[in-house]
């Protein structure tokens, strides 16, 4: 099977909103990207419950909760101005540099 790696504009800190599904409108922080999978993980949202048998990690066992990743599709960076969902794109700047830009208002994302 091809490995495809895809290009995630999301980073690590950024808040995003839920456009689809279950946590729809719900806002969280990036935790992790998956560029492989072409998901990415955020704090708060897709919590699922997993029964774990004991092991070294988990000596009592029991139901754990876990954050799974969601498909980036279905997730937007939030414009600290509006807190509406916005696209990302990139602009170049002066000095020759490449930056994250909001396509909505065509600031730049810190």
């Amino acid at each position: 099977m091809n490995k495809s790696i895809f290009k995630i504009r999301l980073k690590k800190g950024d808040t995003v909103v839920v456009l689809a599904g279950k946590y729809k409108g719900k806002t969280g922080k990036v935790v992790a990207t998956h560029p492989t999978l072409n998901k990415v993980t955020v704090e708060g949202i897709n919590i699922v419950k997993k029964h774990m048998k004991p092991n070294k990690e988990y000596p009592q066992g029991g139901i754990i909760e876990l954050t799974k990743p969601i498909w980036v599709s279905k997730v937007a960076i939030q414009e600290p101005t509006t807190k509406k969902p916005s696209k990302i794109g990139y602009k170049l700047t002066k000095d020759g540099e490449k930056v994250r830009i909001f396509k909505t208002t065509g600031k730049e994302i810190k």
